[in-house]
């Protein structure tokens, strides 16, 4: 079925990508695989390509296309040729730290934090899980304290991507002096750059994605100036409500292109792979294997483009968004298992593409929100 979301304009976007991705990418990508770190060249490059901070104004540096299908088409190249770690990291610079600054954010904080975003030449993370904290935002201890003009900043954040690499974090830390779990005003969202009490801990070792560097993040009394609070004070977990939807929709659409790439992968494979004496794709399993998975590709892609027209009109809520990143990411776990199944051995074997698409599927269901937990947020949305 001919998909009919993308316009010419789109088309011409798609190709200055996958050029981007064939030269800046797929060159050097086995490397930063093995050394869990991808070059801080690739985000200048990226910059001056005008692929970072896509829906940044104008006089900030950026290009102002806030069409989202611009993003769904990055978000989709890198996911379809393998790359899904680089896809990965410019998703949290760009789907989960630019939105929340573009909204709340002061015109000084834009003014300082944005243009240097776009370019790539500060790359950001956001620190906002904890060791006993990912889904139970409430249940965040990094504390802020006021200090005069400034905030310091005390605590301990855990998987947290571009966290080596990164020059700041946008941070969730608690500002109403409390213990225990959170009020839904106890919470406040702050620009932290790297400097003095602010520390990297180890780099962890993932499954999957490993050119995208992922750490632990300590703070020790991190000192930061009061006009790098992002919005007001007690608003941060209000903010991250309000900005969830775009990170979801951008996991779902990830989700999708990797569908369809190792689903294309195994056909090719079944083709031209024989055993028995006949190609692998003439036996009656796998052309219903691959027929059901067809019909999954199709619907996904259906449904997520919908959901991508919804957020272009301001129509996405949260339970939108939730059955979005549910549906396509479990369509992603189970597709690549089945294509790996296909495959037979060599799918077991990591040069081939669906090998590395099980292992980094493996992470969209649990990323952005556990799909346990977007499986609460659809239930409370029909209970009302």
């Amino acid at each position: 079925m001919k998909r009919k979301l993308f316009e010419e304009d789109h088309g011409m976007f798609r190709e200055m990508a996958a050029e981007f991705n064939a030269r800046s990418v797929a060159p050097h990508y086995a490397q930063w695989d093995q050394d869990h770190m991808m070059s801080r060249d690739l985000w200048t490059s990226a910059g001056e390509q005008g692929l970072l901070g896509l829906a940044v104004p104008e006089e900030f540096g950026g290009m102002g296309m806030s069409d989202y299908r611009f993003r769904a088409v990055l978000d989709e190249e890198f996911a379809k040729s393998d790359h899904l770690a680089v896809g990965l990291a410019f998703h949290l610079h760009d789907d989960m730290v630019l939105p929340h600054l573009l909204a709340y954010g002061s015109e000084d904080l834009k003014s300082r934090w944005l243009p240097a975003m776009v370019t790539g030449e500060k790359v950001t993370s956001i620190a906002w899980t904890e060791p006993g904290a990912g889904s139970d935002l409430r249940g965040i201890r990094t504390k802020a304290v006021r200090d005069g003009d400034d905030w310091l900043i005390s605590g301990q954040k855990t998987f947290i991507g571009n966290g080596i690499s990164g020059d700041a974090s946008l941070v969730l830390a608690r500002t109403d002096g409390g213990t225990g779990r959170g009020n839904h005003d106890s919470f406040s969202l702050f620009m932290v750059q790297k400097g003095e009490g602010y520390n990297t801990g180890k780099q962890l070792d993932k499954m999957g994605l490993k050119a995208s560097d992922t750490a632990e993040l300590f703070f020790d009394g991190v000192r930061v100036p009061h006009a790098d609070l992002v919005g007001e004070e007690g608003k941060g977990l209000q903010y991250a409500a309000e900005q969830l939807p775009q990170g979801r929709l951008a996991i779902a659409v990830a989700s999708s292109a990797v569908v369809r790439a190792v689903y294309e992968a195994t056909v090719r494979y079944t083709k031209d792979r024989n055993a028995f004496g006949e190609r692998i794709i003439d036996f009656q399993n796998s052309r219903f294997e691959l027929a059901d998975i067809l019909t999954e590709v199709e619907v996904t892609e259906a449904y997520v483009d919908q959901a991508i027209l919804a957020f272009n009109a301001g129509e996405l809520d949260a339970g939108d968004a939730a059955r979005a990143k549910l549906w396509a990411s479990e369509r992603a776990k189970s597709v690549t298992d089945r294509c790996l199944q296909l495959h037979g051995g060599y799918g077991y074997i990591m040069e081939y593409p669906v090998a590395q698409a099980y292992l980094a599927a493996r992470l969209l269901t649990i990323f952005g929100g556990t799909n346990e937990i977007m499986r609460d947020v659809v239930g409370r949305t029909i209970a009302g």
